[in-house]
């Protein structure tokens, strides 16, 4: 008999198997830059198409070539800063020393936290590094929501510089083009499309038994998991919940930067809508379904594979009359 080979199901790396607890991902740690701007962005996610680019990459076997390519579209409406946050780095990790309020925020904030009804301005001056409170404006858009995202942002170069920006856009609005540019690689970060209760073989890719098993064919073919304690192991494979879960995809390509009216379609987008404001177009797909709030940042570990600038896109499908 052929030695039983039964490796286990399902990757480690993603453990526990929890559903998120926000509707958005949170970003745990910032790229390093010199310059005094904003290390990331968010805009809500539309869908995806294709376009035939002229293939910019040195080593590639099509170089020169126009080839297809798949892209997701991402609408991205301007963020609106709510407040300066100042840091400091102390043995028990980050704290929040102080926090400087904009004047006169959008009354559609308060449908999300309580606001100040007298503005207490507080600045500290001993502090490490400063970030920014922004929120969404999902009004500007045609998903049908006005309740915004609320959320930080990293800003580049050292704290004096970082105070400087931040002082300038306190209250006002942050656009897509101040942040990226064409070409660049990005990090996303997302929560996946729920699923609902899976079973083994879809969650944890499980072999089917064989036909002819007398208890089910869709279980996990062993004689049980390790019961002594009172439960099953969690190491064995078991129905559960699946999908809306925290991901982070490094390193995709933005291939364009989109002025908004130049990629509307009759009837708008299909579970989404007509794009009425900036948008980007990154290779390749991104998770989660349409409407959902995707981040993006600036890359931590930037690969030397992709090209650094955007290529030349021949033709799209994204025709106003399509």
């Amino acid at each position: 008999m052929p030695t039983t080979r039964t490796p286990r199901r399902g990757s480690l790396q993603f453990w526990p198997r929890k559903r998120s607890k926000t509707a958005f991902a949170r970003v745990r740690f910032w790229a390093l830059s010199k310059d005094a701007k904003p290390l990331g962005f968010a805009g809500y996610k539309v869908g995806m198409t294709h376009l035939i680019i002229n293939d910019n990459s040195k080593n590639s076997t099509t170089k020169g070539m126009d080839i297809f390519c798949p892209v997701t579209i991402i609408e991205c409406p301007p963020l609106k800063t709510a407040s300066i946050r100042f840091y400091k780095n102390t043995i028990n990790g980050l704290k929040l020393v102080s926090e400087t309020l904009a004047d006169n925020p959008d009354k559609e904030l308060g449908r999300k936290i309580i606001l100040a009804k007298k503005k207490d301005p507080k600045e500290s001056k001993e502090f490490d590094f400063v970030r920014l409170l922004v929120y969404t404006q999902p009004k500007l858009t045609g998903i049908g929501k006005k309740k915004p995202e609320i959320f930080e942002i990293g800003i580049g170069g050292n704290k004096e510089e970082q105070m400087k920006y931040a002082q300038e856009k306190l209250g006002k609005e942050l656009i897509i083009e101040e942040v990226f540019r064409e070409g660049q690689q990005l990090d996303m970060h997302v929560i996946t499309k729920a699923k609902g209760v899976q079973g083994p073989v879809r969650r944890f890719g499980v072999n089917l038994k064989n036909h002819k098993s007398e208890k089910g064919v869709r279980r996990v073919g062993t004689l049980g998991g390790w019961i002594a304690q009172g439960h099953v192991m969690w190491r064995v494979a078991k129905a559960g919940k699946m999908g809306y879960h925290t991901r982070t995809e490094y390193n995709k390509w933005l291939l364009k930067i989109g002025k908004a009216g130049d990629i509307s379609r009759r009837g708008g987008f299909e579970s989404y809508g007509v794009v009425k404001n900036q948008y980007i177009l990154v290779k390749g797909s991104v998770a989660g379904p349409e409407k959902r709030l995707i981040r993006f940042n600036e890359p931590i570990r930037p690969s030397g594979k992709i090209p650094p600038a955007a290529p030349v896109i021949q033709s799209t499908n994204l025709d106003v009359n399509a």
